[in-house]
């Protein structure tokens, strides 16, 4: 395989602008916490540095060596009417011609927790722009990146810089839900 170029990450947080999160966001408020529990206890990204999150994977990748091999869960087929518009909006501003979403998941962090300090380590981590999505927050939700707070807003998306210290904290008393996801160019 040949040498890849990792694609330039902000310092911290960048601002990718607003995507339309209507359908996706109605369609996540209406599923039963036994599929958050089935889906969360079958899911591949089993890492003890997201605690308590619960996720709903939707693509992932083969090895943590490279994103240019993933898959497709079975909920994929599903979702994927609702999710390619919003992943494609939310990308927009990279221009890619032949851009690809290694890892797609829903996390959800529940009230009063956190997601503990650490670094995205894999390869694969350093190969794609890492992209949230917030679908559900509330104004006790932070993002930090090396010590810098950052407060999501619903509807917009933020390419976060996965190689830096990086974690959340949801202090607020409702759940926090966001579409993350990575991309990088196949060109």
């Amino acid at each position: 395989m040949k040498n890849v170029k990792a694609p330039d990450k902000p310092k911290t947080v960048r601002h990718l602008g607003e995507v339309d999160i209507t359908k996706l966001r109605e369609m996540v408020s209406k599923l039963e916490e036994q599929v958050w529990e089935e889906e969360n206890e079958d899911k591949p990204n089993k890492f003890g540095a997201l605690n308590k999150t619960r996720h709903i994977v939707f693509r992932f990748i083969v090895n943590s060596n490279t994103n240019r091999f993933y898959y497709n869960r079975p909920v994929w087929e599903e979702w994927e009417e609702v999710l390619q518009p919003v992943l494609d909006q939310a990308t927009q501003a990279y221009n890619y011609s032949r851009g690809a979403y290694p890892r797609i998941m829903l996390a959800k962090l529940p009230a009063g927790t956190l997601i503990h300090k650490h670094i995205d380590g894999s390869n694969a981590a350093r190969l794609s722009h890492k992209i949230h999505v917030p679908l559900q927050t509330n104004e006790e939700c932070y993002f930090f990146v090396n010590e810098e707070p950052f407060r999501m807003l619903e509807g917009q998306a933020y390419e976060v810089n996965n190689l830096a210290m990086h974690w959340a904290e949801n202090r607020g008393k409702t759940d926090r839900i966001h579409l993350i996801f990575e991309y990088f160019s196949k060109d």
